[in-house]
């Protein structure tokens, strides 16, 4: 049965540990904030809880060492040698938190896993459907795949704002 499982990531690596599950096609959410920092050179998406990142799974068939031995990860949150589980309900009030956070700054950002549908909506690719493939130095620009010529899939660059999910 596939539960929510909070993921502990080695210092400054929750991006990567995100990305990691995104290759090994799991569900995983990494809630993030846009920050204005004081130096200009700082990296300016930072994780709302710093160091965790949330995991969907099912442990009997995914395994516990594909989610803990992956680089990037710390392990996962466990009481004593049993993995800790939260409530889906938990999950869907951090995200309401955090999308009304980034509302109250004027950022758009969505949540894309590989291999989401997505509609562009904006620029020369507008109204072209794709597949989500990845995110590119941050959190600014993504990678979509597009079937143009035939069904030969074509990576396109685009902004991140230009893109949204469908359902």
């Amino acid at each position: 049965m596939e539960k929510w499982y909070v993921a502990h990531s080695k210092p400054r690596h929750e991006e990567i540990l995100w990305k990691q599950y995104c290759i090994r096609n799991l569900e995983s959410y990494y809630p993030c904030i846009k920050v204005n920092p004081v130096n200009p050179r700082a990296k300016k998406v930072q994780p709302y809880f710093p160091g965790y990142l949330f995991v969907h799974a099912d442990l009997e068939r995914v395994g516990i060492s594909c989610l803990e031995w992956i680089p990037g990860a710390a392990g996962l949150v466990s009481f004593g040698d049993e993995p800790a589980f939260i409530p889906d309900s938990l999950i869907y009030a951090i995200r309401q938190r955090v999308d009304a956070l980034v509302a109250a700054t004027g950022q758009k950002t969505i949540s894309l896993q590989k291999g989401d549908n997505i509609v562009i909506h904006e620029g020369i690719f507008m109204d072209y459907e794709g597949i989500f493939d990845i995110y590119l130095s941050g959190a600014e620009r993504v990678r979509v795949l597009l079937s143009l010529i035939g069904n030969r899939q074509i990576p396109v660059e685009l902004s991140v704002a230009s893109i949204h999910r469908v359902n």
